[in-house]
């Protein structure tokens, strides 16, 4: 489809052929003729929002790619977004049994250090589960446009090593991070992962965390699953601070009180 087309980006000769989405069907222009980034993803847009109405957003090209998956390839990051609030499906897999996530990494032809840290001290996988509490929050607000988005994090490889990493500002595992948020849907991925439990530079737990949040929906749900999975209600922090003394005043705190004791 010109959607397929569309997200890739145009050879070193601009006056060459347009690519063809296979036999019989028409050439279509790769850009748009002035070369305008803005005006080549506003098109992406409005033809995703189209698709997505017919039921076709996810329609697979000839090597069994959506446009999602073309999109992450060729690092058109602000169509990948585009795509995402349409409802594109992140989890799917062309021939070769590659997701979008694959392929971004793969993008460069050169190999990808995961556990490489950025200048704030967090790896892509710290990155990437930082982005999808954001796309979280946004979903729990009033204004919330996304449906389905998120990050793609349950085949990243390597998953059980990589989220016992801790940032080096902070010392946060990916639980911690999960926790920021009352992140309910990444909390029971990482819980699932065998691992020790591990303290911020702070000596905060997971569980201390989630009790020190503010008007959170699924703070509460939070903390039971902590509990539920083995989280020390006994534990202090450096600040010899157990979970429950950071616990909010008010309704929210007392169900979370609740929930520990349950």
């Amino acid at each position: 489809s010109p959607l397929h087309l569309w997200p890739r980006k145009r050879s070193a000769s601009t006056s060459g052929p347009a690519r063809t989405n296979g036999p019989g069907v028409h050439p279509v222009p790769l850009a748009n003729p002035a070369g305008d980034a803005e005006g080549r993803r506003a098109l992406a847009y409005a033809l995703a929002a189209h698709m997505a109405q017919c039921g076709s957003l996810d329609m697979k090209e000839h090597n069994g790619q959506t446009a999602l998956q073309i999109a992450a390839a060729t690092d058109q990051h602000l169509i990948v977004r585009d795509l995402l609030t349409h409802g594109a499906q992140v989890n799917a897999r062309d021939y070769w049994g590659r997701s979008p996530l694959h392929l971004t990494l793969m993008g460069s032809g050169e190999p990808v250090d995961v556990e490489m840290f950025n200048y704030d001290g967090l790896t892509p996988l710290h990155a990437a589960l930082l982005s999808h509490n954001a796309a979280v929050k946004e979903l729990r607000s009033p204004a919330g446009l996304c449906s389905g988005g998120g990050v793609v994090l349950r085949r990243h490889v390597g998953l059980t090593s990589l989220s016992r990493l801790q940032d080096l500002k902070s010392g946060r595992t990916c639980l911690h991070m999960a926790s920021e948020e009352a992140n309910v849907e990444l909390l029971r991925l990482f819980l699932a992962q065998p691992s020790s439990p591990a303290l911020t530079f702070s000596g905060n737990t997971a569980l201390h965390i989630v009790c020190s949040l503010q008007k959170r929906d699924a703070q509460v749900e939070a903390a039971k699953l902590l509990m539920r999975s083995g989280a020390d209600p006994g534990a202090r922090n450096f600040e010899n601070e157990l979970p429950c003394q950071l616990v909010p005043q008010g309704p929210a705190g007392e169900k979370v009180e609740e929930g520990g004791r349950g």
